[in-house]
């Protein structure tokens, strides 16, 4: 695939930055982080050549100076708040993410439960987490919080807030999800560190959007698209541009926050000038590592295409907002995109036509599209997915690489014994099927070792698709989208 983004260049540069900002405010930095420490495929997807796993390699290599603060918001334990794209609630991810960043070596400080107000699931994981050892801090909601700055700047605001001992030069605050803390969380440590004596600096780590890139660059588009359900909104940074004379793009959330972000700051370090601008306060490089616009612009747009679709599909369902859906559409207006400008689209429309049966089709990494279509036996996804792998390993396109037989007890064993009302197999089912005869078929075992090479590959189902084999593509890094079709009249979906 073409790449567009020099990732060693901005991983160099990002800690470059970073450690500057460090250096500014003589050694002690809090740097909240947005986004996702792993698995950043938006990014990936958005600027080809993204490391999924770039921040979390960013904070790697920074690991003898660093340490991390999660935070995570006691309303959102209470109500079991979900990270949708993994389906696991945000204590627990919290957990997850410990594991996996201790286990790599990078220390982990402790974890904030903020708007702390007696609810009891969040006395349930204070208690998990004290008794795994992992500290932990509670900080409850400050009265008049975030207008009421003399209260906020007070030993009954932010000094309520118990004291977070930290020994390395930068602390990231990072949290599961938005509308964690984060920002309280840096802030008061910030006003704690000054009422003892001790110089520290607050920064902000976004990628998105971009400062550097235009307001209305696909790339910066793209993230509006991803965040339509918000209402979050792109825009010039006017506190820059009043600054500096110069033309940066932040988002709105940002902007209408920074003159009371700025007055707190001011109020703690005494310094009017700590930050002039929501920009001033970011330490995104990505901008600087862009190296082929045209394959990026190109990359944003699929990305808009394909959050279209997620968004029409979950309208459909009932799980979105018909205003999100619209935001898009306007977005994919201005840069003059249509739907059907996935390459995909339309060959699995037109299989569908054809065949009179659900279908869907994948573009592999030499153009060329291949299609499958639903039978007797298994979902038109698992037909494309054997067609796709075929072609790959130069399988002649008419080669049974599962036989019947093999297939037909499977389906038996699903409805008559474990009372599945599905009547096909579905991706996963039937890569079990072929794992097993690649035991013993070379031709299906050559199939087999193609399979890796689906990951970022697009993929359109000309119908929504039941979990089991979203979740299955999904896992083998299929970029999938669905026209917004029910696959039957059942009510239960």
């Amino acid at each position: 695939m073409k790449i567009g983004f020099d990732n060693q260049k901005y991983i160099e540069l990002q800690k470059q930055h970073i450690q500057e900002r460090i250096s500014k405010f003589k050694g002690k930095l809090y740097l909240e982080f947005g986004g996702k420490l792993f698995d950043d495929y938006h990014a990936a997807r958005v600027l080809p050549g993204f490391d999924v796993n770039g921040k979390i390699r960013l904070l790697y290599e920074m690991r003898d100076s660093a340490e991390i603060i999660f935070c995570v918001s006691a309303d959102d334990i209470e109500k079991t708040k979900v990270r949708a794209d993994l389906g696991i609630s945000y204590d627990m991810e919290v957990l997850r993410l410990i594991d996996d960043i201790t286990h790599m070596g990078i220390e982990v400080n402790s974890v904030v439960i903020t708007r702390y107000a007696g609810q009891p699931a969040a006395d349930a994981f204070v208690r998990k987490l004290t008794f795994r050892g992992v500290r932990n801090y509670i900080h409850r909601p400050i009265a008049g919080y975030p207008a009421d700055i003399d209260h906020i700047c007070s030993d009954e605001g932010y000094g309520a807030n118990p004291y977070i001992e930290t020994t390395k030069p930068l602390v990231v605050v990072t949290a599961p999800g938005p509308g964690s803390g984060k920002l309280a969380t840096c802030l008061s440590q910030v006003y704690h560190e000054y009422r003892r004596g001790t110089m520290a600096g607050y920064a902000k780590f976004e990628t998105f959007p971009i400062w550097n890139l235009p307001l209305k660059h696909p790339v910066n588009l793209a993230y509006e698209a991803a965040t339509a359900d918000l209402d979050d909104v792109n825009m010039i940074d006017p506190f820059h541009l009043e600054a500096y004379g110069e033309t940066t793009v932040n988002y709105n959330r940002d902007v209408e926050a920074f003159p009371i972000v700025q007055n707190i700051l001011t109020r703690i370090t005494g310094d009017e000038n700590f930050y002039r601008s929501p920009t001033d306060m970011g330490v995104n490089m990505a901008g600087y590592a862009v190296c082929d616009d045209e394959v990026v612009r190109y990359a944003a747009c699929q990305e808009i295409i394909r959050r279209y679709y997620k968004a029409a599909c979950d309208y459909r369902q009932g799980k979105g907002k018909k205003s999100a859906r619209h935001k898009i559409e306007r977005i994919m207006q201005q840069l003059g995109l249509h739907p059907e400008d996935r390459p995909c689209v339309l060959p699995a429309r037109k299989r569908r036509e054809d065949t009179g049966a659900a279908a869907a089709a994948i573009q592999l990494e030499d153009g060329s599209i291949v299609t499958g279509r639903a039978s007797n036996l298994m979902s038109a996804s698992s037909a494309a997915v054997l067609n796709a792998i075929k072609q790959m390993a130069g399988i002649d396109a008419e080669t049974l690489l599962i036989r019947p037989e093999v297939l037909e007890p499977i389906l038996k064993l699903k409805i008559n014994i474990l009372g599945s009302r599905s009547s096909v197999l579905k991706v996963d089912d039937v890569l079990a099927a072929l794992s097993i005869t690649a035991a013993t078929n070379a031709t299906a075992a050559r199939a087999m070792e193609q399979l890796p090479a689906l990951r970022d590959l697009d993929m359109h189902s000309s119908q929504m698709l039941h979990n089991g084999d979203e979740g299955t593509l999904r896992k083998l890094g299929l970029r999938l989208t669905c026209d917004p079709e029910y696959p039957s009249k059942d009510l239960y979906f």
